[in-house]
């Protein structure tokens, strides 16, 4: 059975002190509301991460925003999946719309990402998404599925099973806009297509696939009542503590 999963993004935000306050709020109110098996991940900035590992405990999971994709080396700034693993985290964030486009971050790198993630012990949430102007064009199933042929399906199936995919469209994120229901749930179904015709049929019934495009306490309970919508990734809701409980609350029926 796929794991239902809600995994907040801090993005760039909170200090050293905020970060610690806010997670403590949130794993108290996740510890006594939650009352299902879903998980609930915090991806924070690189400065939190070990000491919300120690303070998450088996609460709330820990994941990183992003890593590096060689094991290690001369590289001045950033920072390897074998360092964030040793912090104490399970998840790393790859391929964020904000990472593809700002940092120009190419499929091909991805998929090399994706790799040393796995090969160092961390679960990938692997995003994909279109832009406004791919979807207004009618191509955004051309462009979700080249992303997912040349950032993931480059795996072996026993890797690949070990691999979260988010779903964000680019023109939903930190806009307000939010794809309706309908619009998720046919992106999802799609992905979990594509995932079947290159892996098999039980592949992509393992694969959990999360709606990341403005997701919040009031839309979450219909977004993750669609078929293959198995959770979210949380961007400007999972800095408040009382928002994030609320939409991992939303699998306790």
């Amino acid at each position: 059975m796929r794991k239902k999963i809600v995994a907040g993004n801090w993005k760039m935000n909170t200090d050293y002190t905020e970060g610690i306050s806010l997670f403590s709020e949130i794993v108290n109110i996740v510890r006594d509301e939650k009352k299902g098996d879903q998980i609930a991940v915090i991806c924070a900035p690189f400065i939190h991460l070990n000491s919300l590992a120690k303070l998450g405990g088996e609460t709330v999971k820990i994941g990183a925003q992003n890593c590096h994709q060689s094991e290690s080396g001369a590289f001045t700034g950033e920072i390897s999946a074998k360092m964030i693993k040793s912090a104490g985290c399970e998840y790393v964030i790859i391929g964020h719309s904000e990472r593809r486009q700002y940092f120009a971050e190419s499929d091909v790198l991805l998929a090399e990402k994706t790799k040393i993630a796995l090969a160092n012990g961390l679960t990938p949430i692997f995003c994909i998404g279109e832009t406004l102007d791919e979807r207004n064009n009618g191509n955004f199933f051309e462009i979700l599925k080249s992303q997912l042929v040349n950032g993931l399906f480059i795996l072996g199936a026993e890797d690949f099973a070990k691999v979260v995919i988010a779903y964000e469209p680019v023109w939903a994120i930190g806009t307000g806009l939010t794809a309706t229901a309908e619009q998720a749930q046919e992106v999802h179904a799609f992905i979990r297509a594509e995932v079947a015709g290159h892996y098999d049929a039980a592949a992509a019934e393992e694969t959990s696939i999360l709606y990341g495009g403005s997701c919040n306490p009031k839309n979450a309970e219909e977004l993750f009542a669609q078929t293959d919508i198995d959770g979210g990734l949380i961007g400007g809701a999972s800095l408040k503590s009382r928002d994030f409980a609320d939409i991992v609350k939303t699998f306790n029926a």
